[in-house]
């Protein structure tokens, strides 16, 4: 990595000690999982118990660190739209870019970019941020700098109502400890912020997979939704009960359901003639994630001298997908590739579930989401760089369930994926271990418990409403 301009410095150095003192490091809350609803909501097979001209509103709490946690929300609201068509409207809302009060709260994914981009700052904030004092602190600033814009963004009407939302999610680490207090002011026209208080329905849906950080778990909220066994332990770990936790998976793009169209899944060779590549040969995709984070550039070019190398013409061909990367396109579009592979560029995708379809294995930076649909297409994974901390978990995710590696070595990344394409047993192994993770139905699994939760809070409340009229007709 080259070293940093004057100009990338300050802005580093001033992100780090205003970040210092903020300590809330954009890795994350999260919080613990579900107990029973305050005043005994049940949950109720849903459409059945809801009139026609009835809709419920969700609210989904997020903000653009990253490309996975709107895309979780997205995912969530289409799958509420699937199953539930006209039934439930969500209010996507970056809180911190639309609400934060101030610098840096307003300015969270610019300064997600660079902590990424230097990863010893991501590594400490993260790390001191999982600390007892840390939590303490991080929750007392929160609260105290957070609590009235952010009210502002929880108390505001939803979707196409007058009113809030009937339940509320968080699909990000920062979005528990001060959310839970609002919910619980407001619930109670301001007289506590105790989080037991609270009836509104709160759900969190970690998106993180084989690590999260402590702040994703809060033991008062209703459900919280895991992906995987060390994620189960981490919410045990932060006194979250287990009837409050429910593993399925997580939330995925529409593409990679299970159930997702009822059109007949395509076969790979189809799916490559249609993006436009050679239908016959072995395929491996290359993804720097949306963001362009990661030492693509390298990586693409030892893993194209190999595939490449002892042959006239092409054996086989690889994809690199370099999200908002512009540098890196435009490097690797220059290239004179090796007559033995054919290589195609692309930026930022919105059709990823056709690309990994159409390809053998994959090559990428640790991401939870992009692990997750590549376990549903059966592809090995060779994965090259993580955030420390919460990607780090990522990693002995994937070796131990036996659908890839990991190395940071380009010329180690291109010995690998050859070894495994020159072996039709290896491959085999790779793709059915890659399978066996795969959880394609949790969008939708998660989509029915919180259309049940929510349906139930309405019930209740319609009848809480009807009862007040009553008492006072009495009156």
């Amino acid at each position: 990595r080259s070293s940093l301009n004057e100009s990338s410095l300050w802005r580093a150095m001033r992100s780090f000690f205003t970040l210092l003192f903020i300590v809330t490091t954009v890795c994350g809350f999260a919080p613990p999982c579900p107990r029973n609803l305050k005043g005994g909501l049940q949950q109720l097979s849903a459409v059945s118990s809801i009139e026609k001209d009835d809709v419920c509103t969700i609210q989904i709490l997020m903000s653009d660190t990253g490309g996975g946690h709107r895309a979780s929300a997205n995912a969530l609201r289409d799958a509420f739209d699937t199953l539930y068509p006209g039934k439930i409207q969500c209010d996507i809302v970056d809180i911190f870019t639309e609400y934060g009060p101030f610098w840096p709260y307003n300015d969270y994914p610019a300064l997600y970019k660079i902590m990424a981009e230097y990863s010893f700052l991501w590594d400490w904030f993260y790390h001191f941020g999982s600390t007892p004092f840390g939590l303490v602190l991080n929750e007392f600033l929160m609260e105290t700098l957070c609590f009235d814009s952010f009210q502002k963004c929880i108390g505001r009407p939803s979707s196409s109502t007058d009113k809030r939302a009937d339940m509320v999610v968080s699909v990000h680490p920062l979005c528990q400890d001060v959310p839970l207090k609002i919910l619980s002011s407001l619930d109670t026209n301001g007289e506590t912020r105790t989080p037991e208080a609270r009836t509104t329905p709160f759900v969190t849906v970690v998106t993180d997979l084989g690590g999260a950080h402590p702040t994703w778990f809060n033991k008062n909220v209703d459900k919280c939704y895991v992906p995987s066994d060390a994620l189960y332990q981490c919410a045990r770990d932060r006194q979250v009960d287990p009837s409050q936790i429910v593993q399925y998976g997580l939330p995925i793009r529409r593409g990679f359901w299970n159930q997702s169209s009822g059109k007949e899944k395509k076969d790979p060779k189809t799916i490559r003639e249609e993006l436009g590549l050679d239908s016959d040969l072995p395929t491996v995709l290359m993804v720097g994630g949306g963001d362009g984070m990661g030492g693509i550039v390298d990586i693409a070019k030892s893993v194209g001298e190999k595939l490449g190398a002892g042959s006239s013409t092409p054996a086989y061909q690889m994809v690199v997908v370099c999200g908002n990367n512009e540098k890196a396109k435009t490097a690797l579009s220059q290239i004179n590739w090796a007559p033995g592979v054919k290589v195609n560029v692309q930026g930022f995708v919105n059709n990823m579930d056709e690309w990994m379809q159409a390809s053998d294995t994959l090559v990428t930076k640790a991401g939870p989401g992009t692990i997750a649909e590549a376990s549903i297409c059966g592809l090995p994974c060779m994965l090259f760089s993580y955030l420390p901390g919460q990607e780090e978990g990522n990693v002995p995710f994937v070796e131990n369930s036996g659908f890839g590696k990991f190395s940071g070595d380009p010329q180690v990344i291109a010995e690998t994926v050859s070894s495994w394409l020159a072996s039709p047993e290896k491959m085999k192994s790779l793709k059915e271990a890659a399978l066996n993770a795969a959880r394609p139905s949790a969008t939708l699994d998660i989509a029915r418990d919180l259309a049940d939760i929510v349906f139930a809070a309405k019930l209740k409340s319609k009848e809480n409403a009807k009862q007040l009229v009553r008492v006072q007709g009495r009156g």
